[in-house]
């Protein structure tokens, strides 16, 4: 074979993996948006009056090392999660390993109880889903006047964080991988 045929052959799977990488990237854009009452609740996590914040219907697929960003989610009675969790109905003290999905991870309720791992920082956790963190609506009581979700968010309980040797500063939105367990 030639010099000139491997290159070709090699220029040829390099667009390959490339465009495999833009098509799964683009597999869940935004399927609209929502707007922000123009006044409203206030608080430093709430929905900022007149905003447009993109919703969706979909999350990125799911592999053995799903890419995502962790939150902190307050699962009990007056947390910052606002009702009870879905899945079981109940609020969820902070010392328990749970979570909300995106919608599309959510999956219409199909992860409900069942376990995912989270791996951050050289470590792992398997935390319980309980709950959907919704990429469609927000701004209103229900959702705790929060903007809708990002497409690719893991709320993670108090508990989760500390299993996960993340502290201070770095809790906020951080990078995570996960997985069904």
């Amino acid at each position: 074979m030639s010099t000139t045929s491997i290159l070709v052959l090699a220029l040829a799977g390099l667009l390959l993996v490339a465009f495999s990488s833009t098509a799964l990237a683009e597999t869940c854009q935004p399927s609209g948006t929502l707007e922000s009452p123009a006044t409203g609740h206030t608080c430093d996590e709430c929905c900022q009056p007149g905003h447009v914040y993109p919703t969706y219907q979909c999350s990125p697929p799911v592999s053995r090392h799903t890419k995502a960003i962790m939150t902190l989610n307050d699962f009990s009675e007056g947390g910052d999660g606002g009702a009870p969790s879905e899945c079981d109905g109940k609020y969820h003290n902070n010392t328990e390993r749970v979570v909300a999905l995106s919608t599309g991870w959510y999956d219409k309720g199909k992860r409900c109880g069942e376990y995912i791992r989270i791996n951050a920082k050289g470590r792992s956790v398997l935390a319980k889903v309980v709950d959907e963190c919704d990429t469609l609506h927000g701004c209103d009581k229900p959702h705790a006047f929060q903007p809708p979700c990002p497409h690719n968010d893991v709320d993670a309980s108090k508990a989760v964080w500390d299993a996960l040797g993340i502290f201070g500063d770095e809790v906020g939105d951080f990078p995570i991988t996960w997985s069904d367990a």
